[in-house]
Parts: C-alpha cells; structure tokens; sequence
C-alpha cells in the first residue's frame, strides 16, 4: 500500500485537475443559464479543486521526504497563488480578462507540474516493480 500511494496521489491531483478545468468548468459555461452562474459555480469548483492539489501534493511530499519533488512544490505553489492571489481578483471582476488568463496560464501550468509527479511515479513504479510495467 505504502509504495502505491505516491502514484495514486499523483494520479488524483493530475485526473481531478484534468476533468474539473477540462470538462466541468467548460461544460458549466455550456450549460449554465447564464455566464454569471456558471462562473460563481466554476469558482466553487476550482476552490475545492486547490484543496483536493493541496492534500495530494502533501502525500506526495510525505512519501519522498527526503528528496521534496520540485514539480510537486512548484504545483502547491501554483494552487496557492490561483486561490489565494488570482481568484479574488476574477470574483471581483477586476481587469477579468487579464486575470483569468494569468489564472488559466497557472492552472495549466499545474496541470504540467502533476502530469510529470505522475510520469514520474509510475516511471519509479515501474523500475522497482518491472511485473507491474509488463502486460500479463
């Protein structure tokens, strides 16, 4: 259990932020009844979202406390500043098209940052478990 929760982490993080900014958010707009609601309902989305990075990025810290990840700090660091520095900004309409495209650029940048946690957990899972790499 031990050796496969980094890789479940990292799987979590990087499929969670996958289909909520690829998927929900965009189907909200859609579908929504109107451009208003859809964005106080992504932006619901895309909090829980922070917390739900947060809470992998720390396992995947745990795990590997002696060597922290750059790319798994780099992502924290990515969520904290989108929840904490850019999505005021967005709720408060504030110069909104330069602010979701910074928080877009962030967002997408995390997404890289787990996607290569994830490569790399299965890269390393793959290397001290090679019948789990292998096609039975």
């Amino acid at each position: 259990m031990r050796a496969r929760l980094p890789l479940f982490a990292a799987a979590l993080w990087w499929g969670s932020l996958t289909a909520i900014g690829f998927l929900a958010v965009p189907l909200l707009f859609a579908n929504a009844s109107s451009p208003a609601v859809a964005g106080q309902l992504a932006a619901k989305l895309f909090s829980g979202q922070t917390w739900m990075s947060l809470g992998c990025g720390f396992v995947l810290l745990m795990a590997n406390r002696e060597r922290p990840d750059a790319a798994v700090l780099a992502g924290m660091l990515l969520a904290l500043l989108v929840e904490f520095a850019v999505a005021p900004r967005i709720v408060a309409r504030q110069n909104l098209a330069l602010w979701h495209g910074v928080g877009s650029a962030m967002y997408l940048a995390q997404w890289v940052c787990a996607f290569a946690v994830l490569w790399k957990c299965a890269a390393e899972r793959a290397r001290f478990n090679p019948a789990a790499s292998s096609p039975t």
